[in-house]
C-alpha cells in the first residue's frame, strides 16, 4: 500500500501545482468597457448603387462566352470580373466586343484586353 501512496501523492501535487501555475500566469481577467451611448441622429440616406447583375446572370453568360476557351477556368474568372464591373458580356464565344464598350476597353496593366 505504501508503494502506491508516494507516487499518487507526487502525481496529485504535480497536478495541483500546474493548475496553480496556469492561473497565475494567465493574469487578471480582461475587462470590457461598457458601450458608450450614441446620440440618435438623422439616418444617413442610402447610397445609390449601380444595380449588380445577379451572380446567375454572369455565370450563365460567362459559361457561354468561355465554352470554347483553351483555359476555361481562367476565362471564367476574368469574364466574371468583367461582368460584375461592366454589367454585360458580349454574345458568342469570341469577338462582338462592340456590344459592350466597357468590356472591350478595360485593359490589363500590360495594355492587353482584360476581358476574354
Amino acid at each position: 500500500m505504501k508503494q502506491l501512496a508516494y507516487p499518487t501523492l507526487l502525481l496529485v501535487s504535480l497536478l495541483l501545482s500546474s493548475i496553480f501555475l496556469q492561473t497565475t500566469l494567465a493574469g487578471p481577467p480582461a475587462t470590457t468597457a461598457p458601450p458608450t451611448p450614441t446620440k440618435p441622429g438623422p439616418a444617413a440616406p442610402p447610397t445609390p448603387t449601380k444595380p449588380d447583375p445577379s451572380k446567375g446572370f454572369c455565370d450563365s453568360k460567362c459559361e457561354v462566352r468561355c465554352s470554347n476557351a483553351g483555359m476555361h477556368d481562367r476565362c471564367i474568372k476574368y469574364c466574371g470580373i468583367c461582368c460584375q464591373k461592366c454589367n454585360c458580356v458580349p454574345s458568342g464565344t469570341y469577338g462582338n466586343k462592340s456590344e459592350c464598350p466597357c468590356y472591350r476597353d478595360w485593359l490589363s496593366s500590360q495594355g492587353k484586353p482584360k476581358c476574354p
